[in-house]
């Protein structure tokens, strides 16, 4: 069974790191999440899960507003080919979450390290990043250094470059 928000939350409160979460409805695109400017402050995200033709898989985080060009990010990112979005079903299988939920905490539930997490070196200049929680109906604040090492604590050492326009 993959983790809960409540398990996510837990967990980083184990590793002392202070988190604050938000709770709204449901936001399933970025425009819909862009009613919260100004309620919850840093950057926000977009995730993008990916995959090449030798089912290698790839969690890209970016600013919620970045382009992310498709056809040209397999450079940047050490794909084997171009790139797809990854199916429902993997993206379940991986990261415990559903389209429009996901997230960099997903990989809390990647205990095979099955996805390389590829984080935008502008979103990293942020001192607080905002990602959900593992669903859309909240979004949890969180320090740069805390995400770095919430994902060193889940074993996903992230690439940290430019892949945005």
């Amino acid at each position: 069974m993959p983790k809960t928000p409540e398990n996510l939350l837990e967990y980083l409160e184990t590793l002392g790191i202070d988190a604050k979460t938000h709770r709204h409805p449901p936001l399933f695109t970025v425009a819909d999440s862009q009613s919260l400017r100004g309620e919850i402050e840093g950057g926000h995200t977009k995730n993008l899960f990916l995959k090449d033709k030798k089912d290698n898989f790839f969690l890209v985080t970016v600013y919620e507003d970045a382009q992310v060009d498709l056809k040209t990010i397999h450079h940047k990112i050490g794909a084997a080919s171009r790139v797809s979005f990854g199916k429902p079903d993997r993206l379940m299988e991986f990261l415990g979450v559903e389209p429009g939920s996901v997230t960099v905490f997903g990989v809390i539930n990647d205990e095979e390290h099955s996805v390389k997490v590829v984080l935008d070196a502008d979103l990293m200049e942020n001192d607080l990043i905002n990602a959900h929680p593992l669903t859309n109906e909240a979004t949890t604040s969180i320090r740069r250094d805390d995400l770095m090492r919430f994902l060193e604590a889940v074993a996903h050492e992230p690439l940290v470059l430019k892949v945005t326009e």
